[in-house]
Protein backbone atom coordinates (compact mmCIF):
# COMPACT_ATOMS: atom_id res chain seq x y z
CA UNK A 1 0.00 0.00 0.00
CA UNK A 2 1.49 3.10 -1.16
CA UNK A 3 1.07 6.61 0.92
CA UNK A 4 1.57 10.20 0.27
CA UNK A 5 4.75 11.63 0.84
CA UNK A 6 5.33 15.27 1.56
CA UNK A 7 7.88 16.61 -1.28
CA UNK A 8 9.33 18.90 1.25
CA UNK A 9 12.64 20.37 -1.47
CA UNK A 10 9.46 21.86 -2.97
CA UNK A 11 9.35 24.86 -0.15
CA UNK A 12 13.02 25.28 -1.64
CA UNK A 13 11.06 27.38 -4.10
CA UNK A 14 9.90 30.75 -3.34
CA UNK A 15 6.33 30.38 -5.32
CA UNK A 16 5.58 27.34 -2.89
CA UNK A 17 6.84 28.56 0.44
CA UNK A 18 5.37 32.03 0.18
CA UNK A 19 1.63 30.74 1.16
CA UNK A 20 3.81 27.79 3.71
CA UNK A 21 5.22 31.47 5.37
CA UNK A 22 1.72 33.02 5.49
CA UNK A 23 0.17 30.02 6.90
CA UNK A 24 3.31 29.92 10.13
CA UNK A 25 3.20 33.47 10.68
CA UNK A 26 -0.14 34.17 12.82
CA UNK A 27 1.28 31.01 14.62
CA UNK A 28 4.65 32.55 15.19
CA UNK A 29 3.21 36.08 16.18
CA UNK A 30 0.58 34.52 18.45
CA UNK A 31 2.82 32.48 20.74
CA UNK A 32 5.26 35.25 20.61
CA UNK A 33 2.79 37.60 22.21
CA UNK A 34 1.86 35.08 24.63
CA UNK A 35 5.06 34.03 26.14
CA UNK A 36 6.28 37.53 25.90
CA UNK A 37 3.38 38.81 28.17
CA UNK A 38 3.81 35.45 30.38
CA UNK A 39 7.53 36.02 30.43
CA UNK A 40 7.50 39.82 31.36
CA UNK A 41 4.78 38.90 34.10
CA UNK A 42 7.35 36.01 35.54
CA UNK A 43 10.08 38.49 35.29
CA UNK A 44 8.70 41.57 36.86
CA UNK A 45 6.19 40.37 38.92
CA UNK A 46 6.66 36.74 40.15
CA UNK A 47 10.99 36.78 39.83
CA UNK A 48 12.29 37.92 43.59
CA UNK A 49 14.47 40.97 44.26
CA UNK A 50 18.00 40.67 43.84
CA UNK A 51 20.03 40.81 46.88
CA UNK A 52 23.13 42.44 45.55
CA UNK A 53 21.53 44.56 42.41
CA UNK A 54 17.94 45.10 43.73
CA UNK A 55 14.97 45.97 41.26
CA UNK A 56 17.66 46.98 38.17
CA UNK A 57 18.61 43.32 37.84
CA UNK A 58 15.09 43.19 35.86
CA UNK A 59 16.55 44.31 32.81
CA UNK A 60 18.36 41.46 32.10
CA UNK A 61 14.66 39.40 31.35
CA UNK A 62 15.57 41.79 28.44
CA UNK A 63 18.70 41.98 27.98
CA UNK A 64 20.23 38.12 28.41
CA UNK A 65 17.83 36.89 25.96
CA UNK A 66 18.20 39.95 23.23
CA UNK A 67 22.09 38.79 23.78
CA UNK A 68 21.06 35.63 22.78
CA UNK A 69 19.52 36.14 19.84
CA UNK A 70 21.53 38.63 18.35
CA UNK A 71 24.40 36.15 18.04
CA UNK A 72 21.76 32.87 17.11
CA UNK A 73 19.82 35.34 13.92
CA UNK A 74 23.43 35.87 13.15
CA UNK A 75 25.12 32.55 13.08
CA UNK A 76 21.21 31.49 11.16
CA UNK A 77 21.56 34.39 8.70
CA UNK A 78 25.27 33.41 7.53
CA UNK A 79 23.95 29.93 7.27
CA UNK A 80 21.64 30.69 4.95
CA UNK A 81 23.29 33.05 3.40
CA UNK A 82 26.00 30.11 3.01
CA UNK A 83 23.28 27.94 1.38
CA UNK A 84 22.51 30.38 -1.27
CA UNK A 85 26.12 30.73 -2.31
CA UNK A 86 26.99 26.89 -2.38
CA UNK A 87 24.24 25.79 -3.50
CA UNK A 88 22.23 28.64 -5.79
CA UNK A 89 19.52 28.94 -4.20
CA UNK A 90 17.61 31.90 -3.92
CA UNK A 91 14.90 31.59 -1.20
CA UNK A 92 17.81 30.90 1.06
CA UNK A 93 19.48 33.91 0.26
CA UNK A 94 16.08 35.71 0.06
CA UNK A 95 15.77 34.51 4.13
CA UNK A 96 19.00 35.76 4.95
CA UNK A 97 18.38 39.43 3.85
CA UNK A 98 15.35 38.90 6.02
CA UNK A 99 17.08 37.69 8.69
CA UNK A 100 19.30 40.82 8.89
CA UNK A 101 17.07 43.77 10.55
CA UNK A 102 15.48 41.50 13.26
CA UNK A 103 19.25 40.24 13.84
CA UNK A 104 20.49 44.48 13.85
CA UNK A 105 17.75 45.37 16.32
CA UNK A 106 18.22 42.25 18.91
CA UNK A 107 21.73 43.69 19.29
CA UNK A 108 21.16 46.87 19.52
CA UNK A 109 17.97 46.08 22.10
CA UNK A 110 21.02 44.25 23.44
CA UNK A 111 23.60 46.70 23.48
CA UNK A 112 20.68 49.55 24.78
CA UNK A 113 19.23 47.57 27.54
CA UNK A 114 23.20 46.67 28.53
CA UNK A 115 23.99 50.03 29.02
CA UNK A 116 20.71 51.18 31.34
CA UNK A 117 21.94 47.94 33.33
CA UNK A 118 25.65 49.00 33.24
CA UNK A 119 25.05 52.22 34.54
CA UNK A 120 24.03 51.36 38.16
CA UNK A 121 25.98 48.70 38.49
CA UNK A 122 29.15 49.73 37.15
CA UNK A 123 28.68 52.88 37.04
CA UNK A 124 28.87 54.34 33.38
CA UNK A 125 26.72 53.63 30.68
CA UNK A 126 29.45 52.05 28.61
CA UNK A 127 32.90 50.78 29.31
CA UNK A 128 35.48 49.09 26.11
CA UNK A 129 34.74 45.47 27.84
CA UNK A 130 35.63 42.64 25.96
CA UNK A 131 31.63 41.40 25.03
CA UNK A 132 30.24 45.01 25.02
CA UNK A 133 32.87 45.48 22.23
CA UNK A 134 32.49 42.28 20.47
CA UNK A 135 28.84 42.64 20.36
CA UNK A 136 29.24 46.62 18.95
CA UNK A 137 31.31 44.90 15.89
CA UNK A 138 28.22 42.38 15.56
CA UNK A 139 25.72 45.42 15.41
CA UNK A 140 28.17 46.67 12.74
CA UNK A 141 28.36 43.48 10.79
CA UNK A 142 24.55 43.73 10.50
CA UNK A 143 25.09 46.84 9.25
CA UNK A 144 27.61 46.01 6.76
CA UNK A 145 25.87 43.49 5.41
CA UNK A 146 22.70 45.28 4.74
CA UNK A 147 24.18 48.19 3.50
CA UNK A 148 26.86 45.80 0.96
CA UNK A 149 23.96 44.19 -0.22
CA UNK A 150 21.75 47.86 -0.28
CA UNK A 151 24.58 49.20 -2.74
CA UNK A 152 24.43 46.29 -5.51
CA UNK A 153 21.16 46.87 -7.61
CA UNK A 154 21.65 43.14 -9.33
CA UNK A 155 20.41 41.13 -6.97
CA UNK A 156 22.27 37.72 -7.09
CA UNK A 157 25.28 39.60 -7.36
CA UNK A 158 24.16 41.39 -3.88
CA UNK A 159 23.38 38.26 -2.22
CA UNK A 160 26.68 36.79 -3.19
CA UNK A 161 28.98 39.67 -1.98
CA UNK A 162 26.86 40.06 0.84
CA UNK A 163 27.33 36.23 2.00
CA UNK A 164 31.22 36.16 1.81
CA UNK A 165 31.08 39.37 4.52
CA UNK A 166 28.59 37.09 6.56
CA UNK A 167 30.35 34.31 6.59
CA UNK A 168 33.65 36.18 7.62
CA UNK A 169 32.16 37.63 10.20
CA UNK A 170 30.83 34.32 11.80
CA UNK A 171 34.09 34.31 13.33
CA UNK A 172 32.98 36.55 15.77
CA UNK A 173 29.76 34.87 17.53
CA UNK A 174 32.14 32.67 19.41
CA UNK A 175 34.23 35.72 20.50
CA UNK A 176 31.43 36.91 21.91
CA UNK A 177 30.65 33.68 23.48
CA UNK A 178 33.46 33.08 25.00
CA UNK A 179 34.36 36.53 25.67
CA UNK A 180 34.38 36.40 29.96
CA UNK A 181 36.25 33.37 29.71
CA UNK A 182 39.63 34.60 27.67
CA UNK A 183 39.53 37.81 28.96
CA UNK A 184 39.20 39.21 32.22
CA UNK A 185 36.47 41.40 31.59
CA UNK A 186 33.68 43.47 33.59
CA UNK A 187 30.90 40.79 32.52
CA UNK A 188 29.79 38.14 34.64
CA UNK A 189 29.76 34.83 33.56
CA UNK A 190 26.90 32.54 32.92
CA UNK A 191 23.98 32.40 34.58
CA UNK A 192 22.75 29.75 32.16
CA UNK A 193 24.90 27.00 31.28
CA UNK A 194 24.08 23.15 29.66
CA UNK A 195 27.41 22.13 31.93
CA UNK A 196 26.17 23.63 35.31
CA UNK A 197 23.61 24.47 37.67
CA UNK A 198 21.98 27.62 37.22
CA UNK A 199 23.51 30.34 39.15
CA UNK A 200 19.96 32.26 40.14
CA UNK A 201 16.74 31.34 41.59
CA UNK A 202 13.84 28.93 39.50
CA UNK A 203 12.02 31.90 39.45
CA UNK A 204 14.64 34.33 37.50
CA UNK A 205 15.61 31.51 35.34
CA UNK A 206 11.97 30.37 34.27
CA UNK A 207 11.66 33.96 33.03
CA UNK A 208 14.68 34.29 31.28
CA UNK A 209 13.71 31.09 29.80
CA UNK A 210 10.07 32.15 28.31
CA UNK A 211 11.50 35.36 27.34
CA UNK A 212 13.94 33.74 25.51
CA UNK A 213 11.63 31.47 23.93
CA UNK A 214 9.19 34.75 23.26
CA UNK A 215 12.21 35.98 21.28
CA UNK A 216 12.70 33.10 19.33
CA UNK A 217 8.88 33.06 17.96
CA UNK A 218 9.14 37.30 17.21
CA UNK A 219 12.46 36.58 15.20
CA UNK A 220 10.63 33.73 13.26
CA UNK A 221 7.43 36.03 12.72
CA UNK A 222 9.12 39.01 11.58
CA UNK A 223 11.80 37.20 9.36
CA UNK A 224 8.16 35.42 7.83
CA UNK A 225 6.43 38.59 7.48
CA UNK A 226 10.20 40.20 5.57
CA UNK A 227 10.57 37.11 3.59
CA UNK A 228 7.46 37.14 2.30
CA UNK A 229 7.65 41.10 0.94
CA UNK A 230 11.23 40.16 0.13
CA UNK A 231 10.10 37.06 -2.34
CA UNK A 232 6.89 39.24 -3.78
CA UNK A 233 9.23 41.92 -4.57
CA UNK A 234 11.96 39.79 -6.30
CA UNK A 235 9.17 37.59 -7.74
CA UNK A 236 7.13 40.76 -9.10
CA UNK A 237 7.43 39.62 -12.70
CA UNK A 238 6.55 35.97 -12.70
CA UNK A 239 3.24 34.87 -13.49
CA UNK A 240 2.62 33.50 -9.87
CA UNK A 241 2.82 36.39 -8.58
CA UNK A 242 1.02 38.26 -10.88
CA UNK A 243 -1.89 36.01 -10.33
CA UNK A 244 -1.63 36.78 -6.46
CA UNK A 245 -2.27 40.89 -7.71
CA UNK A 246 -5.01 39.46 -9.78
CA UNK A 247 -6.85 37.49 -7.32
CA UNK A 248 -6.26 40.19 -4.71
Amino acid sequence: MQTDRINWFKYAAPQSFYPLAGAMLPWFSVAALLLLAVGLWLGLWVAPVDAQQGEAYRIIFVHVPASWMSMVVYTAMAFWAGVGLIFNSRLSSMLACALAPTGAWMTFLALWTGALWGKPTWGAWWVWDARLTSELVLLFLYIGYMALHAAIDDDRRADRSAALLALVGVVNVPIIYFSVKWWNTLHQGASVSVTKAPSMATPMLLGMLVMALACWMYCIAVALARLRVIILERERHAAWANGLGQAA
